[in-house]
């Protein structure tokens, strides 16, 4: 089902009827009361009838860390979707359970931290490494793909009401940050001007521009020696100056002190707090704004810039409808019965649908027939975990589904299905007592007795996150190398020496160098961190119940060596827009139960136009059963120093079996732009290639679906800056 982008439209009168209430509010303020309401646990203030307010919540894939919520696909895993509907979709369910949680914490009086309507959330970093530990918590590598699913994310969190939010959206990390984790407060991430607004700032500026995100959230490093949460460059110069951004903005968390701490750019806390006021943060994930009395008492911070900051955070209170008395919000008697309904278990589950990815079948072993199978072997230490379900910022959830679990209940009692963990994770031994290689036996054992063998390996949340997150192991949160941890490996090459059909299904969020699997092993499958109903979807996915539609969002490296170094943030080399070397399984790519053709490809004008051009396409279903593809358009320069073919056009299309249908893509002006190194944004004049298929119009991509996409040349008579 097609589902239309609703226009957002707020009420501008009604805006600046918030706005000028915060003013009049923040008037009657003494300063060290301004002080405490620029800290994210705010005291109540009682004579002026402002209650206690805690603004730090999450919701990145799912309300998080405050009880039971739906616990959704990882940030990654949504964007493997590559349909921004759907995100959206998302989202509105997220704040939906939101609110309604929301309501029965104020009834009870429970104004704790994660029980707000302030959700931090969505991650539009760049994934520009593999190596970086919380890529899996942003939409991937693209600045376009990031940019329409942030974009969608931020509408589904805001809602379209147009007196009040929902709830308020913020886009994090501004900005230039992807690691590495453990340098995060002393790095400075240096980044040309050209990188910075091709690659790093795309998404942020649709955030803001297009979606109206209320908050932004400044990084803990530093991008070409300013501190991002002090950064006069990024929060004044293009934030509020460039872009129009009139939301509020808010540190990470304890970043401020990493001014002095860490970054070693002002002298102590006093310097450190002024430094950020004075440019443009309003809010402190922390407590060091507490010092904002005291600098404006030495003249160091204008009060001015202090009630500024203030009428930006109480006008998003306002917005929210926190300080309605009389009339109530739209959101104000959703029950909480909504949230973990059965609902939004179907929801979650058509999430983890969507977004598995289908990497190789060779010889079409996928789907199994469970008609055909008696006993059915899943091994590996991710056959039942948890925690390789969620990712990280997650909720709890009433029920999980691991793969083991999802597959036991879908063949019921009609198949046996043997289990075996088959190795630790990341250690040599399951058991500290043992000798090593403690499961081997057992594996062996139930490969022997099984029709086929599902290898369930890859990392969980534990294996890679943020720096500082309790149980990582390997403390800051970064990947030391893209190999699959410990003996999975080898167990995985005993189960191929066995003889056995072997399917091998990955969870992690972020690629891994699987050479070796995808020349001997005939079918793998991408799960992702598909969510709390994820072992549901993966089997549906494995028995044919659902074709995989998942595209990747990333892309998949041979080796790591042909990377630059994790601190290095030039874009060369990097990712699928710059990279010279061929990919394992390049971004875009994702494989079908069925195939699709294109044809009668063409463009409305092979001249490119104030208004761009328009690309169509009719594509067929020349297969026996539904699928869905995604149609990605591509558009390349065709002159040296520029970057490879970038996506510029995404359409999601249903098809039965020999279904028919044309598809139609607007390219704007701008999708045919490129900033220079002084970041002009500029149509050259020249010769552009337009592509539209089902993947990259790149010789991988090609050689990994069968399939060639075709390159329609098209001019631009005249250089144009946007």
């Amino acid at each position: 089902m097609e589902v239309k982008r609703m226009e957002l439209v707020r009420d501008e009168a009604k805006n600046a009827e918030f706005e000028e209430r915060a003013r009049n509010l923040v008037a009657e303020m003494t300063l060290e009361e301004k002080a405490f309401q620029m800290v994210h646990g705010t005291p109540a203030i009682e004579r002026l009838g402002v209650k206690a307010y805690n603004w730090w919540n999450e919701a990145l894939h799912g309300v998080a860390r405050a009880g039971v919520a739906t616990v959704f696909p990882q940030a990654i895993s949504l964007a493997a979707t590559f349909d921004e509907d759907f995100l959206e979709e998302v989202a509105d369910a997220i704040s939906t359970e939101g609110r309604a949680k929301f309501n029965a914490q104020q009834k009870y009086d429970d104004l704790d931290i994660y029980k707000g309507l302030t959700f931090w959330s969505p991650n539009v970093n760049i994934f520009r490494d593999p190596r970086w530990g919380r890529g899996h918590e942003t939409f991937g590598e693209d600045p376009y793909l990031s940019s329409r699913l942030g974009v969608r994310f931020v509408e589904g969190i805001q809602g379209h009401d147009e007196n009040y939010m929902k709830a308020a959206a913020c886009a994090k990390h501004f900005a230039v940050h992807s690691g590495p984790e453990d340098l995060r407060h002393e790095f400075d991430a240096r980044a040309s001007k050209q990188d910075l607004y091709e690659t790093y700032l795309p998404a942020f500026k649709a955030c803001v521009q297009e979606a109206k995100v209320e908050a932004v959230m400044g990084a803990y490093n530093r991008t070409n020696g300013e501190p991002c949460c002090g950064s006069k460059t990024l929060l004044q110069d293009i934030l509020r100056d460039e872009w129009g951004f009139k939301g509020h903005v808010v540190s990470d968390c304890w970043a401020i002190k990493d001014f002095h701490n860490g970054h070693g750019v002002t002298s102590g806390e006093l310097e450190s707090v002024t430094l950020a006021v004075n440019n443009g943060c309003d809010l402190n994930c922390g407590n060091l704004f507490v010092y904002v009395k005291e600098a404006v008492e030495k003249g160091m911070i204008p009060e001015e810039r202090v009630d500024e900051a203030l009428v930006h955070l109480f006008t998003t209170r306002m917005k929210l409808g926190l300080f309605e008395k009389d009339s109530k919000t739209p959101y104000d008697d959703i029950p909480y019965t909504v949230v973990d309904s059965k609902q939004m278990q179907e929801l979650n589950l058509e999430a983890a649908l969507k977004c598995i990815v289908l990497l190789k079948n060779e010889g079409g072993i996928l789907p199994l027939d469970k008609s055909k199978i008696k006993t059915i072997g899943v091994i590996g230490p991710n056959a039942n975990n948890r925690k390789a379900l969620i990712g990280n910022y997650e909720g709890t959830a009433s029920r999980y589904y691991t793969i083991s679990e999802g597959i036991q209940e879908y063949v019921g009692d009609d198949v046996r299905v043997l289990v075996s963990e088959g190795c630790h994770l990341y250690r040599d031994r399951i058991s500290n007592l043992s000798l090593g290689k403690d499961r081997d036996s057992e594996v062996k054992a139930i490969c022997e007795a099984s029709d086929v063998v599902i290898m369930c390996l890859g990392l969980d949340s534990g294996l890679e996150g943020e720096e500082g997150d309790q149980g990582n192991q390997y403390a800051s949160g970064d990947k030391p190398d893209l190999n699959l941890p410990g003996r999975q490996q080898e167990i995985l090459e005993i189960a191929y020496a066995s003889g056995k059909p072997v399917v091998l299904v990955l969870l992690s969020g972020s690629a891994l160098t699987v050479n070796w699997a995808q020349e001997h092993i005939p079918a793998i499958v991408q799960g992702w961190y598909p969510g709390a109903q994820g072992g549901r979807a993966i089997a549906r996915v494995l028995f044919g119940d659902k074709n995989p539609e998942g595209r990747m969002p990333v892309t998949f490296y041979h080796t790591l060596e042909e990377l630059p170094a994790f601190t290095d943030y030039s874009m060369k080399g990097r990712t699928y827009r710059y990279m010279e070397k061929e990919a394992l399984y390049p971004f875009g790519y994702g494989l079908s139960y069925t195939e699709f053709a294109y044809t009668d490809v063409s463009v409305s004008s092979d001249v490119i136009g104030e208004d761009g051009l328009v690309v169509k396409a009719v594509v067929t279903n020349m297969g026996e059963r539904e699928g869905t593809e995604t149609v990605q358009v591509y558009v390349k320069a065709d002159r040296e120093g520029v970057p490879n073919a970038q996506l510029k056009g995404i359409r999601k299309i249903t098809l039965g079996a020999k279904e028919s249908r044309e598809v139609s893509i607007k390219l704007p002006l701008s999708a045919f732009a490129l900033y220079d190194e002084q970041a002009v944004n500029r149509v050259a004049a020249g010769r552009y290639l337009v592509s539209i298929g089902g993947s990259q119009p790149e010789s991988r991509s090609e050689e990994l679906t069968g399939r060639k996409v075709a390159l329609i040349p098209v001019m631009a008579q005249k250089e144009v800056i946007l």
